[in-house]
C-alpha cells in the first residue's frame, strides 16, 4: 500500500512539472509583464471597434450611390433563365406540378380552388415565357433582388454597435468634420493617438474586403434562396478617409460596476493563478530531483504486476504505445487550456478541474511508469523474451494463417478480404498529416484493426476444420464429434452440429405437438361458437310458434339474449387475440396506480366473490404503486385473472391475491385451489381456447389467459404459471419505469 501511495505522489509531481513547464513555454511571454490591455479579449474588442467605426459613423455607405452602380451581366441573365432547364422542360414541369392538383379539385367539386390553381399555373407559365423572350424582363428581376440585398446590408451595417466602452474624437483631415463620443481627457487604461507623425486613422466604408458581396451570398444561403446570385458583383467604391484624433478606454470601464470589470477581474485572477501554478511546478521539480526520486520497487512485486506479466508481449507493447500517445496528447491539450480555465471559471471550478485532471493525468503517469519498469524488468531475465515471443498473438496468428488454407477456396476468399482490410492503411498517411488524427488512427489500428485481424484469421482456420469434419459427417461417419474451441460463433456452430441429431428429434416432437394443438384449436373454436349459435337457432324457431304463452316467449327471449351475448363475447375475445398476435394493437401508456386499479377490479367483482363461496385474501401495498401502463389493457389482465380464479377455484377454499414492488418492477400474484385437474403441462393453458374444464361446461372462452399473456408481453413484462398438485399460481411482473 505504501508503494502505491508513493507512486501516485511521484506521478502527481511529474504531471505537475510537465504541465507547468509546457504551459509556461506557451503562455509565459503573453502574461509576464503584460496588463489587461494586452489581453486577447481586449484586443479583439478593439479590432471590432476599429472595423465598425468606419462604415457606421465616420465613412458610411451611400445607399443611393450603391443602387446606381448595380450591374447585371449576361451570364447572370442566362443563369437565371436556364436555372431549371430549357423552356420546354420548365413548361412541362409546371404542367406536371399542377395537373394532378387541378384534377383532384375538379373531382371534389371545388371550382374556386380549381380556378385558383389554373390561374396560378398560367401566371408561372407566362413568367417562364417572358424569361426566354426578354433580357430586360430578367434583368429587372435580378436588379430588384440586388437592390433589396443592398438595402438589407446597409441596414445591418448601420445597426452594428461596439462591445467596448470607448471614447473618441476624430477630425476628417480633408473636410475638417469632427466626430466625438465621450470624454477623452479622463484617466485611461488604453489610449491611442492618430496624427501625421503617428499615422492617420483610415476609415473604410466597408467592414473588410468585398464585404457587400460576401454578405449577399451569406444572406441568400441563410434565407434558403436559389443560388442565382452566387456570381453577383455589386460594386461600391470602398472609399477610405483619413482622420486624426484619439481613442481611449477609460479606467472607469474596469472599475467595480464598469462594463469591463468582470473581464478585468478574470484576467487578473487567471494571471495570478498561472503564476502560482508555475511556482508549484518549480517546487514539484525540486522535490522530484531531491526527495522523491523514482524507485522501481514501487511498481514491482505487486499483484497487478504479476497479472500484467501474464499478458501477451504484443498486447503489452500496444498498450505501452497507446499510453504514451494518450499521455502526450492529454498533457498537451490541458496545458493549452490552463489560462482559459483559470480566467473564466470560479475558484471552486478550478478545484474540481484540477482534481479531475490529476485523477486522469496522475493515473496515466503512474500507468506509463508501471509499464516501462515492468517491461524492462521482465525482458532482462534470460529466456523470457524468447518465451514471450513464442506465446505471442503474432506467432499464433502465423500458425493460424497456415490453417486458413485447409480449404483453399475459403482461404483465397479470406485473403482477398484481408487485402481490402489493409488498404485501409491509407488512414496512416492522413494521421501523419494531422497529429491529433494520428492518435485516433493508432487507437483504432491497435485496439480495433489488429485484434479484428487476429480473430478473423483464427476463425477462418477453425472454420476450415469444421467444414472438413462436417464433410465426414455428411459421408456417414458420425462417430467423431467436432472439437468445440472457446465461445465464438464458430464454436457454437460446432456444438450445434454435434447436437444435430438431438435437434432433429426435438423438432419432430415439436411439430407433432404443433399439429395436435392446431387440431384442438380448430375443434375448440368450432365447438365454442357452434354451441351458442345452435341455441340461438333453436329458440328462434320456438319463438315462431304463435301458440306459446307470453311467459314462455319471455323465457326464450331471455335465453336468446344470454346466448347472443355469449357469442358476442367469444367473437370479441377472438378478434382481440388476433389483433394482439398480428401486432396491430397500440398501447396508450400513462402513469397508473396499480394498487388502486387492483382494488377497483376486486370491488367490481365483489358480488360474484361473495356468491362464489370463496375466501379472497388480499395483500396490497399501503402506498401507491406507480407504473407506466395502458390502464384499460392492464385492467383486462387483472379482470381476466380474477374472473379465472372465481370460475375455476374449488368452492370453500381460499384465493390469495398479492401485489408488491420488487426492485424496479411490480409483482402481481394470484393463488388458488383448482376445481379441475390440470395435468402437468401448464404451458398449454396459455394456448387459445384451452380451458381447465375440458368438458367445456363452464362459460369461459378459454381466451382469458391468452389475452392476459399477450397484454403482459406488450408491456415488456412476464407472466408465469406454477402448478403444484391442485395449487394454481399465476405470477405477473411488469416494469414500473
Amino acid at each position: 500500500m505504501k508503494n502505491k501511495v508513493l507512486l501516485l505522489i511521484w506521478s502527481a509531481l511529474v504531471t505537475l512539472v510537465l504541465l507547468s513547464s509546457l504551459s509556461f513555454a506557451r503562455q509565459g511571454t503573453g502574461l509576464i509583464g503584460k496588463d489587461f490591455s494586452d489581453f486577447d479579449d481586449f484586443a479583439w474588442r478593439l479590432d471590432e471597434f476599429y472595423n465598425t467605426i468606419g462604415p457606421t459613423v465616420l465613412n458610411p455607405i451611400d445607399e443611393e450611390e450603391a443602387m446606381k452602380k448595380i450591374t447585371v451581366s449576361d451570364n447572370e441573365i442566362e443563369d437565371h433563365r436556364t436555372r431549371y432547364g430549357t423552356l420546354s422542360d420548365q413548361l412541362s414541369n409546371i404542367h406536371d406540378q399542377y395537373a394532378q392538383r387541378i384534377t383532384d379539385a375538379k373531382e371534389a367539386g371545388n371550382e374556386v380552388l380549381m380556378n385558383s390553381l389554373i390561374e396560378e399555373r398560367d401566371m408561372k407559365l407566362a413568367d417562364i415565357r417572358k424569361n426566354f423572350e426578354s433580357d430586360a424582363y430578367v434583368e429587372a428581376k435580378i436588379r430588384k433582388e440586388k437592390e433589396k440585398a443592398i438595402a438589407q446590408y446597409v441596414n445591418e451595417v448601420q445597426a452594428n454597435s461596439f462591445s467596448l466602452p470607448v471614447a473618441y474624437e476624430f477630425t476628417d483631415v480633408e473636410t475638417g468634420e469632427r466626430f466625438s463620443s465621450g470624454d477623452v481627457s479622463v484617466p485611461t487604461i488604453y489610449k491611442k493617438q492618430f496624427n501625421a507623425a503617428k499615422g492617420y486613422f483610415k476609415a473604410n466604408s466597408l467592414p473588410g474586403h468585398n464585404g457587400l458581396n460576401e454578405w449577399i451570398k451569406t444572406s441568400i444561403y441563410q434565407e434558403g434562396k436559389d443560388s442565382m446570385f452566387l456570381d453577383t458583383e455589386v460594386t461600391i467604391m470602398n472609399s477610405v478617409k483619413s482622420f486624426e484624433g484619439v481613442v481611449i478606454v477609460p479606467k472607469t470601464a474596469v472599475a467595480k460596476g464598469g462594463a469591463l470589470y468582470p473581464q478585468y477581474q478574470d484576467f487578473n485572477k487567471g494571471k495570478l493563478a498561472m503564476y502560482i501554478f508555475w511556482l508549484l511546478g518549480i517546487a514539484a521539480l525540486a522535490t522530484v530531483v531531491t526527495g522523491m526520486k523514482f524507485q522501481k520497487e514501487w511498481v514491482t512485486g505487486t499483484e497487478i504486476a504479476d497479472r500484467y506479466t501474464d499478458l501477451k508481449i504484443d498486447l503489452k507493447a500496444a498498450a505501452l504505445l497507446l499510453s504514451a500517445l494518450i499521455f502526450v496528447g492529454y498533457i498537451d491539450s490541458e496545458s493549452y487550456n490552463l489560462l482559459n480555465h483559470f480566467t473564466h471559471h470560479r475558484p471552486e471550478r478550478w478545484i474540481i478541474w484540477l482534481g479531475t485532471f490529476f485523477i486522469g493525468g496522475v493515473l496515466m503517469t503512474a500507468i506509463l511508469a508501471f509499464q516501462l519498469v515492468n517491461s524492462v524488468e521482465r525482458w532482462e531475465k534470460k529466456g523470457v523474451l524468447a518465451r514471450d515471443i513464442k506465446n505471442s498473438f503474432t506467432l499464433q496468428f502465423l500458425k493460424a494463417w497456415r490453417e486458413m488454407f485447409l480449404k483453399r477456396t475459403i482461404g483465397v476468399q479470406s485473403f482477398i478480404l484481408l487485402i481490402g482490410f489493409f488498404l485501409a492503411g491509407i488512414g496512416f498517411f492522413v494521421g501523419i498529416m494531422n497529429g491529433s488524427l494520428f492518435i485516433i488512427y493508432a487507437f483504432c489500428v491497435i485496439f480495433l484493426g489488429l485484434p479484428a485481424l487476429y480473430i478473423f484469421v483464427r476463425r477462418s482456420a477453425y472454420l476450415n476444420r469444421i467444414i472438413v469434419a462436417t464433410e465426414k459427417m455428411a459421408a456417414g461417419r458420425l462417430n467423431e464429434d467436432i472439437k468445440v474451441e472457446g465461445r465464438s460463433p464458430l464454436a457454437d456452430h460446432a456444438k450445434n452440429l454435434n447436437n444435430l441429431r438431438e435437434g432433429v428429434r426435438i423438432s419432430m416432437t415439436e411439430q407433432a405437438k404443433s399439429e395436435r394443438l392446431k387440431t384442438e384449436l380448430i375443434t375448440n373454436v368450432s365447438h365454442d361458437l357452434r354451441t351458442p349459435l345452435t341455441s340461438i337457432i333453436t329458440y328462434t324457431d320456438l319463438l315462431k310458434d304463435e301458440t306459446i304463452t307470453p311467459e314462455e316467449r319471455a323465457k326464450y327471449v331471455d335465453i336468446l339474449d344470454k346466448k347472443s351475448q355469449r357469442l358476442k363475447t367469444l367473437i370479441e375475445d377472438l378478434f382481440e387475440v388476433s389483433k394482439m398476435a398480428s401486432g396491430n394493437l397500440e398501447l396508450h401508456k400513462q402513469r397508473v396506480d396499480l394498487t388502486q386499479l387492483l382494488q377497483q377490479a376486486l370491488a367490481e367483482h365483489a358480488e360474484e366473490i361473495a356468491n362464489s363461496g370463496l375466501d379472497f385474501r388480499t395483500a396490497l401495498p399501503e402506498d401507491m404503486l406507480i407504473a407506466y401502463v395502458d390502464g384499460q389493457r392492464w385492467w383486462r389482465v387483472l379482470d381476466n385473472l380474477i374472473v379465472n380464479a372465481i370460475k375455476y377455484s374449488l368452492p370453500g377454499t381460499r384465493v390469495y391475491v398479492t401485489l408488491r414492488k420488487v426492485g424496479e418492477s411490480a409483482e402481481f400474484v394470484v393463488k388458488n385451489i383448482t376445481k379441475y385437474e390440470l395435468g402437468e403441462n401448464v404451458d398449454e393453458l396459455f394456448e387459445r381456447f384451452k380451458r381447465a374444464d375440458t368438458s367445456r361446461h363452464t362459460d369461459g372462452s378459454g381466451l382469458g389467459l391468452a389475452i392476459a399473456q399477450s397484454i403482459v408481453d406488450m408491456h415488456g413484462g412476464t407472466m408465469k404459471i406454477d402448478l403444484d398438485g391442485d395449487l394454481f399460481k399465476v405470477t405477473v411482473i411488469v416494469p414500473t419505469k
